[in-house]
């Protein structure tokens, strides 16, 4: 007779890869200089802000377009409270996230609470962000069209600034970590159960019993608090804000797509949505940037325009699909 195979030892393969890839990552700044941490920082950068908005977009099926008014938000609020009011960035962060949860819930419980969904709901999100744009640029408080400069502090970790990208790189990767963990709880739980019904078909969810409108609104605002932290961590970053990289439609549309190309809906999409379209911009843009200006954009587009067609379920669910799920990802991602 063949032997069983056995399920423990299998079960365990997956976290057995993603352990080993985690420990990877931790010791690739011994190794890396400041040109490649800056793009693995903007690589997790990316792949967090995805996850925070899978959370409404993917688990709930709640299509934001808006996302840009979260992420700015959470960069303006910390930075104008350091330079005006001398707050903890730390702290700043934190406020900005209640400050973008609070608006999450305001503008969720007046669309739901009036059945705006789909392209309605979108085309909230999206007037949302850019009346924000628009706040921003005419406040002379935020600085306007000038954008905000955060001065040098005594570098640390109190004051969020540092000598080198090292400390960055392992905050923003500790981020990541946070939400595919936060994601994957809330998918697995209750709520996942509920928002996945909500997603699929909200009228059969209510039928039975399901507060369509409250899980609708917390997704909305949970996902809106951590978009808020990665704008503040952009910010203290970058140390240069402006109304356009912040609260531009850009910020959302990146969003998107990391998560439509890995997966949306998944645990593991939008951080491989995230490596792939990373690789790829930086790729066509040092192979293909000095051909002639412009050339690599439409190059890059041109690959995501493929990439969408032949795997429309994203790439982790093309895996899943070809028999390589079990062996590759554990159950739930």
């Amino acid at each position: 007779m063949p032997r069983k195979r056995d399920a423990g030892v299998n079960s365990r393969i997956p976290e057995i890869s993603i352990f080993l890839l985690i420990c990877v990552f931790l010791l690739l700044p011994i190794w890396l200089g400041s040109y490649y941490l800056h793009f693995f920082i903007m690589m997790f950068l990316w792949a967090y802000l995805s996850q925070s908005w899978n959370i409404v977009g993917g688990l709930c099926g709640q299509l934001s377009l808006g996302h840009a008014a979260f992420f700015g938000t959470g960069a303006y609020t910390s930075s104008l409270l350091f330079v005006h009011f001398g707050i903890n960035p730390w702290l700043g962060m934190f406020l900005g996230g209640f400050v973008a949860f609070s608006a999450a819930l305001f503008i969720g419980y007046l669309s739901f609470r009036y059945g705006l969904k789909g392209p309605y709901f979108a085309l909230v999100t999206i007037a949302f962000a850019e009346l924000s744009r628009v706040v921003v640029l005419s406040v002379e408080f935020t600085s306007g069209p000038m954008g905000v400069l955060i001065p040098l502090q005594e570098l640390g970790l109190c004051s969020f600034q540092f000598k080198g990208k090292a400390a960055y790189y392992y905050i923003i990767f500790a981020f990541t970590l946070m939400i595919v963990v936060v994601a994957r709880f809330l998918k697995r739980s209750r709520v996942g159960y509920y928002l996945s019904a909500i997603r699929e078909n909200e009228d059969a969810a209510e039928g039975i019993g399901v507060n369509t409108l409250w899980f609708k609104v917390m997704s909305l605002s949970i996902s809106a608090f951590f978009t808020a932290l990665g704008g503040s961590f952009y910010a203290q970053y970058l140390l240069y804000i402006t109304p356009e990289e912040t609260f531009g439609w850009h910020v959302s549309v990146e969003m998107i797509l990391r998560s439509l190309v890995g997966g949306i809906g998944t645990i593991l999409g939008p951080v491989l949505g995230s490596v792939i379209l990373s690789l790829v911009g930086e790729i066509t843009r040092v192979v293909f940037g000095e051909l002639a200006q412009g050339v690599h954009v439409i190059i890059y587009a041109t690959i995501l325009i493929l990439i969408v067609l032949f795997f429309p379920k994203g790439m982790v669910v093309w895996i899943n699909e070809r028999g390589l799920g079990r062996k590759s990802y554990p159950r739930g991602y």
